[in-house]
Formats: structure tokens, sequence, C-alpha cells
């Protein structure tokens, strides 16, 4: 099979290379610079430079590449402060990748005759209905409205939901991923959270009893690979098997990276430091489940908790 994957680079993108080329697939990946082709040449795969928000690159990559399927692995993480009052800000090339680059991707492959198209989404708990149980599945609506912090960002991935799966000329996948861990990731020994743990920068606030799910970062690329030809059109959490409550999974990472017991903070003292959408994110955000992809694309995680994962998993 030819696979085109854009953000061949990337953190998901570059650890599927390897499983591709290692089952004999034909790999084609984009990345911005010429730097980067060298890099997926050494992984058996041929790099091509794409610009992604421009619609003619993209159709000139996907054109010389001409693939059975398209892998969306574009976004813009690198860097973020961690300012959760200025999430859309953070957040804003991440978003114009979402909307501006899944266009460009799709009209690329309708004009190459793709026959599947699989993206990347987010599942890790902010964008769920924030009512009912603390997991949902891929039936419940996203939130109407996630703060003013963040309506840019929950509006970039519906429109990259809705357009993916709408597709009727194409097979379309959206993959709904949790919250990465794993060495080169900020949730790790030595990413920034690591840190911030270690020093003692992330409180609990209020009774934590915001719900995220979590999954390791070679359990993304796995699932990836098994969404490439198995899976009906539709949207899949790919989330690790525990969803995790805030006040059990903060004071556990930090005890795996040797960081102190976290300080405990109420919501009202918090909320002028972190805004509205940082106090969800403690409070009342939603965890996600992966009945669907472990049924439908035969796929189960290899960390099967963030308990096992925080442990042997984060480098």
């Amino acid at each position: 099979m030819r696979i085109f994957i854009a953000g061949g680079t990337g953190a998901v993108g570059s650890r599927m290379v390897p499983l591709l080329v290692a089952a004999g697939h034909e790999v084609y990946g984009s990345t911005r610079h010429d730097a980067g082709c060298d890099a997926l040449a050494a992984m058996g795969a041929t790099g091509i430079v794409m610009d992604p928000l421009s619609a003619p690159s993209v159709q000139d990559a996907v054109a010389k590449a001409g693939p059975d399927v398209i892998v969306h692995q574009l976004t813009a993480l690198g860097g973020l402060s961690g300012n959760l009052k200025k999430w859309d800000q953070e957040f804003a090339l991440t978003n114009r990748l979402r909307i501006e680059g899944t266009d460009h991707l799709l009209a690329a492959a309708r004009a190459s005759g793709v026959r599947r198209f699989v993206a990347q989404s987010f599942g890790g708990g902010w964008a769920n209905e924030r009512t009912g149980g603390w997991v949902k599945d891929e039936t419940t609506p996203l939130i109407a409205d996630p703060g003013k912090e963040a309506r840019g960002t929950l509006a970039a991935i519906r429109h990259l939901e809705e357009t993916v799966t709408s597709a009727t000329d194409l097979e379309g996948i959206v993959l709904r991923y949790g919250n990465f861990y794993g060495p080169g990731n900020a949730t790790s020994r030595e990413g920034a959270l690591g840190e911030m743990l270690r020093k003692g920068k992330m409180p609990v606030v209020g009774g934590g009893t915001g719900v995220w799910s979590f999954v390791h970062i070679d359990d993304v690329a796995a699932a990836t690979v098994a969404a490439l030809d198995r899976g009906a059109p539709g949207v899949y959490n790919i989330v690790d098997d525990e969803p995790a409550p805030v006040n059990q999974w903060i004071p556990f990472l930090a005890e795996q990276v040797g960081g102190r017991n976290p300080m405990r903070l109420p919501a009202w003292v918090a909320r002028p430091l972190i805004g509205e959408f940082g106090v969800a994110l403690m409070i009342s955000v939603r965890g996600s489940s992966n009945a669907k992809a472990r049924r439908e694309l035969g796929w189960a995680p290899s960390y099967a908790t963030w308990r096992e994962g925080f442990r042997t998993g984060i480098g």
C-alpha cells in the first residue's frame, strides 16, 4: 500500500513510519524543511517538502506520492507555554492546520483518487460534554461551549471531524487521540510537565474531580496504523483503558518524576491564575472510552493504563 503521512516527521508520524516500512508499505511523508527529508529517508520513507497551508503545495505533494491512503498528522504543538488562559492563541497555527490544512488535503486526496483518509483529532477530555457520566463514547456530542479560552480550538476540531466524516467519495476516519505521554512529549520524565511537577508548580485545583484520558505515544502510532485498513468511516477514541481523575494522576506522576506531593488550591484561588478553562480541566472535564476502537479497529493499548505507563513508559 502507498501511504502519505502529512506531518511525517512529527510526534506520531515519525513513530508510524518505521512500523509501516517494516510491514512492507511504500511510505511518503511531508516535511516543511529539506532536513526532514533526510530524517524520513533514514527511516526508509520518501520525504516531500510541503507547505500545508498552501493548496498548490499540498496538491503537488499528494500527486507526487500518488497514495492509496492519506494520514493527516499536521499540528504545531512544539514550544507551547502551557498558558491555559491563552489556549486559542497557543493553538492558533494548529487550528489553521485543522481547518485549512484539512481542506487542502481532502481536495488533493480527491484529485488523486485516494480511497481512505485518516485524520488526527483530540479525545483526551476537555472537548467532551461535561454533564452526565464521567466517561464518554463517540456517540456523545462534543461540548457546545468549552469556555472563551478554547472556542476557536473547538471550532477547528469540529471542522476537521465534520469535514472528514461527511465525505462520501472516500472513507473518512477520525481518531480522537488522548493526552500523549512518553519520551519526547511534555508528559515524560524530562518533558515540560514532568519538570513542573518536580518543581511543585502544578497543583490539584478544587477536588481534582476532572477526568482525563491518556495514551502512550507508541500506542497512538499503532492505533493509527490499524486504522489504515480497518474500521468503518467515523470517529474513534484512541485512549487507554482507565480514564484518570486529576486528583489521582497528578500526584502519581509527580511521584514517578521525583516531584513533591502537589499542593491543593481552592478553585476560587486558582481561577485568576488559570482561567475558567483551566479550572474546568481540573474539576469538570470528562474522559473517553476506547471500547469502539478495541472492537472495530482490533487495537488494544500496550500500556493499558496510565498507572503502568507513567511507571515504565515515560523515558
